[in-house]
């Protein structure tokens, strides 16, 4: 047990070295390949700040997939997905790509995982009684789900922090569940995934290695994030193997989800596009209230630790899933009402 013990401390502590270590030779190398975020009307940060967060997560996702590779089910295909996903990201922050073969990687990302056994099979207890089963449709719905988690978690990333803030939480919660449900593996695998973002999150703060080694995620991160929610979550709520109800699921990503979905339900009411950028994300509507970015980020940073920490209650307490998705629903409307309120002032 304690040989077991040592070799994983190991693991966790060369995962960490290698996000570390990516981080600094893509933020070296990111200019010369013009890697890089520029200032511009909607962009107010100072300097060419180098894209390469989703490069370091991904070095480090892969070194862990070479030192402990049984820790996940389907681990390879994950991995597979992800360097995917990422090379696409990485041309598209750099190239700016057209909508289609972003959508087609996430689409071939979607097949890998549902032919991994991982899709959306069942609701859960939403009617008292009554477990609500997809069949088929399961598979479309599994589809947008991942592009609903990859968006969710892009959109979120609009200060410095929040993204790698609220992203530790989502898979900090995840771990924790996995980890009282006796999945260690799954457990080690959400802790490997913190200690991977961790050198990211301290970059974009400016708290590693001060403000000139300041980096961005860029989208290639965020999909690789929001892929790497939604395969947990599914391998959690899913199948024989399941953990947690999918209800439960909802408070662990409640904040990029409310931020995605209140948006988009604002944007159509007003006539516009879902996809119309704005200034009207969870964050701008905080700071819109008076407060600075450093503030927004830790309240929205306390808002998540509540919200996942709802979600792990429930499920201890084993509160009725249709009860646990009313208070989820009735905390959305609040926020979408709220949102509105403050974005039309």
């Amino acid at each position: 047990m304690c040989t077991e013990n040592s070799e994983s401390y190991m693991d966790f502590v060369m995962i960490l070295i290698s996000a570390i270590g990516g981080l600094a030779v893509a933020g070296f190398t990111a200019p010369v390949f013009g890697l890089v975020d520029k200032p511009d009307a909607r962009k107010v940060h100072e300097g060419h700040i180098p894209l390469v967060g989703g490069i370091s997560v991904w070095v480090a996702m892969s070194a862990l997939q070479y030192l402990n590779p049984q820790w996940l089910p389907h681990q390879q295909m994950f991995w597979f997905s992800i360097s995917m996903l990422l090379i696409i990201g990485v041309l598209d922050d750099r190239f700016n790509l057209p909508v289609l073969p972003r959508v087609i990687a996430q689409a071939i990302a979607a097949v890998l995982m549902m032919r991994s056994g991982l899709w959306l099979s069942s609701l859960g207890e939403l009617i008292p009684g009554y477990v609500v089963t997809l069949g088929a449709v399961g598979y479309l719905i599994t589809l947008i789900a991942i592009w609903a988690s990859i968006n969710a978690f892009n959109m979120i990333d609009g200060i410095d922090g929040l993204l790698g803030a609220v992203s530790c939480v989502t898979f900090g919660a995840l771990g924790i569940l996995f980890y009282l449900h006796g999945n260690i593996g799954a457990w080690h695998w959400c802790l490997a995934l913190v200690l991977a973002i961790m050198p990211y999150l301290l970059a974009n703060l400016g708290l590693f290695g001060g403000k000139k080694r300041k980096v961005f995620m860029g989208d290639a991160g965020s999909t690789v994030i929001g892929f790497a929610a939604i395969w947990l979550l599914v391998m959690a709520t899913q199948n024989d193997d399941a953990i947690i109800a999918p209800v439960t699921a909802l408070w662990l990503i409640a904040l990029p989800l409310a931020d995605m979905s209140a948006v988009s339900i604002r944007r159509i009411l007003s006539g516009n596009s879902p996809f119309r950028p704005d200034r009207g994300h969870i964050h701008h509507i905080i700071m819109k209230c008076g407060y600075s970015s450093r503030r927004t980020l830790v309240i929205l940073f306390a808002a998540a630790v509540i919200l996942a920490s709802i979600g792990i209650l429930f499920d201890r307490l084993q509160i009725a899933e249709w009860l646990s998705l009313a208070l989820f629903l009735l905390c959305f409307a609040a926020w979408v009402r709220f949102s509105m309120k403050v974005f039309h002032r």
